[in-house]
Order: structure tokens, then C-alpha cells, then sequence
């Protein structure tokens, strides 16, 4: 069981370098309020899933996923 700790030791910590990385290459949200009207059409957008930020968004949602499931499993006691 002292291996299977140490290898989800090892993926928490590259998840959490890996998710701390994608954060900050996203684009800041704060456009000032020139962008108001148009951030519906950005955010909901057809292509929005195929585009470099929208698959920041896709990476960052699943690491943090598994950054929560990591951090539950870790702390238990088995």
C-alpha cells in the first residue's frame, strides 16, 4: 500500500503543478465594461470548446477534478 501512496503522491503533485500552469495562461475575464454586451457571445459561442481557451477551461475543470479526488483519497487512512 506504501507504493500505491507514493504514486498518487506523485500525480498530485504533478496535477497541482500542471493545474497552477493552466490558470495562469488563461486570459483574464475583466475586459472592462466595453465588455459587457458581448461576453455572451463569446462565452457561448459554437466553437468555444475548439479554441486554445476553451480547452484551458476543458484542462483546468478535469485537473481540478482530479486534484479533489487525489486530495480525499490521500487523506485517507488505509
Amino acid at each position: 500500500m506504501e507504493i500505491l501512496r507514493t504514486i498518487l503522491t506523485v500525480i498530485f503533485a504533478i496535477d497541482c503543478i500542471a493545474l497552477t500552469v493552466v490558470v495562469l495562461m488563461q486570459e483574464g475575464k475583466s475586459q472592462g465594461l466595453g465588455a459587457i454586451a458581448g461576453a455572451a457571445d463569446t462565452y457561448w459561442g459554437k466553437n468555444k470548446g475548439r479554441t486554445m481557451e476553451g480547452g484551458l477551461v476543458k484542462a483546468t475543470s478535469l485537473m481540478g477534478v482530479l486534484f479533489f479526488v487525489l486530495t480525499v483519497v490521500l487523506n485517507l487512512n488505509f
